[in-house]
């Protein structure tokens, strides 16, 4: 039995970070090249950080070169890392692939029976964001993967990931300078989702939502064209899983052709007969200068002023 069996409600916060903290980098689904690993591992160092590797962290495997070494092993460092208590955050250091096969190899008992901490991550993390939310009731962090471009040599998406961790409620209002309604409006919900790709596929799977009802939904993607994303976004409101949806989060769309005018124009489109704000335009997602957005908390759209507020801050 999940903890969330319908609908989106708010999740437990886990505790702000503090200098001194340990934390646990992890890759649960694409390899990291270590360059990366090691210059995201100095910055969090130099936040005051206690910075330990996952086992497998370097892992490749064997045969796919697009996941980070072997499932059992990508599931048993994300495990071992949620559940030992002397970790207070756990980072995830790529996206890519993979995490939909993690999240068959987790033991949701034991990590349901751990102290709820951060979970740092997006794109390929948004499979995990999700089954956290909906297996354990936690709030989690739509945020760099932090062995990527991503975060490494980005000190605006740097600074923006650090203050939301460590001083949460100075990132209680999230705009960006170009972001407006689509469809104009207010709404209350619980913010959750992230890369639109992942959600789609994760529709109808163990440990995914059953319904989007109570929500405000932030949508991403990277490298898929409008048509794909049009298939996706009417797949999602095919199966009924949008209704009740509270609002809509519309972020970056980077490299989907022909461009962002014709995905806003899809987006239009397809969401104004919901009947629900949408805003366009956060820069969340694949970025430079990424926005964190903190999922599981209860939040305010106001789609006419480009604006996101959070009721609470992303972390107690």
């Amino acid at each position: 039995m999940t903890v969330n069996d319908e609908g989106v409600v708010a999740g437990v916060r886990p505790p702000r970070l503090r200098a001194g903290d340990r934390v646990r980098l992890v890759a649960p689904c694409s390899p990291v090249p270590e360059p990366m690993l090691e210059s995201a591992a100095e910055e969090l160092r130099r936040w005051g950080l206690v910075v330990e590797f996952g086992a497998h962290v370097r892992d490749r495997h064997p045969v796919l070169p697009y996941l980070a070494g072997a499932d059992a092993d990508r599931a048993a460092d994300l495990q071992d890392a949620w559940c030992d208590p002397d970790v207070a955050a756990v980072f995830c250091v790529r996206g890519g692939d993979g995490a939909h096969r993690t999240l068959d190899l987790l033991d949701f008992a034991a990590l349901r029976a751990a102290v709820p901490k951060a979970l740092i991550g997006f794109s390929d993390v948004t499979a995990l964001h999700e089954a956290f939310s909906v297996e354990l009731g936690v709030a989690t962090v739509h945020g760099p993967v932090i062995g990527t471009k991503y975060f490494v040599g980005d000190p605006v998406a740097q600074e923006e990931l650090r203050s939301t961790l460590f001083e949460p409620e100075r990132r209680t209002v999230l705009t960006s300078p170009g972001a407006h309604a689509l469809v104009p409006g207010r709404a209350e919900g619980v913010l959750f989702g992230g890369n639109l790709s992942l959600l789609n596929d994760g529709l109808g799977t163990p440990h995914s939502r059953a319904s989007a009802a109570g929500g405000i939904l932030v949508l991403e993607d990277i490298g898929e064209d409008v048509a794909r994303l049009d298939r996706m976004v009417t797949h999602l409101l095919r199966t009924g899983w949008t209704t009740g949806l509270a609002g809509v989060v519309l972020g970056t769309w980077t490299d989907c052709p022909p461009g962002p005018g014709v995905i806003a124009d899809l987006m239009r489109e397809r969401l104004t007969p919901l009947g629900v704000p949408v805003l366009w335009g956060l820069e969340t997602g694949h970025c430079a200068a990424q926005l964190t957005v903190p999922l599981g908390i209860p939040a305010l759209l106001d789609a006419e002023n480009g604006v996101l507020e959070l009721a609470v801050p992303g972390l107690a």
